[in-house]
C-alpha cells in the first residue's frame, strides 16, 4: 500500500449543508448566472411539493388515527350490546317466574326466588338492569302506557310488566296504566 491509500477516506454524511452559490458570472459569464437561478427555482420547487407531501402525510396520519378509534368506538358499543338478543330471549322467563312466585308458596316459594335471584344476578354482571316505575312521572321512552286509570294525573299507578335496560339503554320498556283525574 502506498502513502495516499492509507488516509481514511471521509464520508460526507449530510451531504445537503455544503451546498454554496457563489456568483462566478464574472469567471463563466451570464450561462452560469441563468443555470444558478433555474437551480434555485427548481429547489423552491421541490422543498414546496416536499411540504406539500408531508402535510398530506400528516394529514393522512391523522386521519387514520381518526378512523382507528372511531373503530374501537364501535367495537367497544358492539361488545357492549351483542348481548341484547339473548337477554331479550331470557326476560320473558323472568316474567313467567315472577308470576309463579305470585302464586307460589313454601318451599316451592323458595326455590323459585333462588331461581330467579341467580338469573338476576348473572344479568345483572352482563349490564341488565330490571325496572319498575310504579309512582314515577310517565316517561314515554322507558314505558308503555297500556291503559289509563283513576289517579294522579301522568303518574304510573300500576306496573303490569316490568322494564329492562341493557347498559343504561332501554330494551323492554315496562307495561303500565297511567293516572287520569276525573272530570
Amino acid at each position: 500500500m502506498n502513502e495516499h491509500e492509507e488516509k481514511d477516506i471521509e464520508v460526507d454524511t449530510d451531504p445537503g449543508d455544503d451546498v454554496v452559490f457563489e456568483d462566478m458570472t464574472e469567471n463563466l459569464g451570464g450561462d452560469y448566472k441563468k443555470k444558478t437561478d433555474q437551480l434555485k427555482l427548481r429547489i423552491k420547487e421541490l422543498e414546496e411539493k416536499a411540504a406539500q407531501y408531508l402535510e398530506s402525510w400528516q394529514r393522512d396520519k391523522a386521519e387514520f388515527i381518526n378512523i382507528r378509534k372511531r373503530d374501537e368506538q364501535a367495537q367497544s358499543q358492539f361488545l357492549k350490546f351483542a348481548n341484547e338478543k339473548l337477554i331479550l330471549d331470557i326476560v320473558p322467563i323472568l316474567d313467567t317466574f315472577d308470576l309463579a312466585l305470585a302464586h307460589a308458596d313454601g318451599e316451592v316459594k323458595k326455590g323459585i326466588e333462588g331461581i330467579v335471584s341467580q338469573l338476576v344476578s348473572v344479568l345483572e354482571k352482563n349490564g341488565v338492569k330490571k325496572f319498575s316505575p310504579l309512582g314515577e312521572v310517565f316517561d314515554p321512552s322507558r314505558a308503555e302506557a297500556i291503559a289509563t286509570v283513576a289517579g294522579e294525573d301522568g303518574r304510573v299507578m300500576e306496573v303490569i310488566q316490568s322494564g329492562y335496560e341493557l347498559n343504561s339503554k332501554v330494551i323492554r320498556p315496562a307495561m303500565v296504566k297511567v293516572g287520569e283525574v276525573s272530570q
